[in-house]
């Protein structure tokens, strides 16, 4: 392993990032268990690429990510996906307006996905997703708007209820 891996400069943004300036009791729970979802993906995927497949770093991200297959599929959360087509559909604007990673990930009709709990952009492709692409997406995370978004009240919780409500 290359003593500067760029992947360790992924990892050590993400670390460096915080929502300490966030309530996030505040926060519609099942938008932020989706929120720290994704920024357990980017840390697994960054992981993989920067340590050994077999690292504990990495085995105990596996853990987690076996853990998070049942828990999306309690309650509201089970919705997420639709929501995020729901939106894409009928408030374009704010399904522009969300993370890439969620936009990529549970369009219905974009070929991202999970796979064994790593992003997967293309499916057909083998390398290595740039390292661009992971800073990209953690600033949209801890992007102000969007974190302002997802608390109980604001634009986003709203449509999330209203989605729900519509589709019990």
């Amino acid at each position: 392993m290359p003593e500067e891996n760029e992947y360790l400069t992924v990892l050590d943004y993400l670390y460096g990032k915080s929502l300490m300036l966030q309530d996030t009791s505040g926060f519609n729970k099942v938008l932020y268990f989706y929120l720290i979802d994704s920024l357990a993906h980017i840390d697994y995927t960054a992981g993989i690429y920067a340590y050994n497949y077999g690292s504990p770093k990495n085995i105990i991200g596996a853990e987690y990510m076996r853990w998070r297959v049942e828990e999306e599929k309690k309650g509201d959360r089970a919705k997420f996906a639709g929501f995020v087509n729901w939106l894409k559909e009928k408030y374009p604007e704010k399904f522009n307006a969300l993370p890439s990673l969620w936009q990529m990930i549970y369009d219905t009709e974009d070929e991202a996905g999970y796979r064994s709990f790593r992003i997967v952009i293309d499916p057909d492709s083998k390398s290595a997703l740039p390292a661009n692409f992971f800073f990209a997406v953690i600033d949209e995370f801890f992007d102000t708007e969007f974190l302002k978004s997802i608390y109980v009240g604001a634009s986003l919780d709203t449509l999330f209820s209203a989605y729900c409500s519509q589709n019990p």
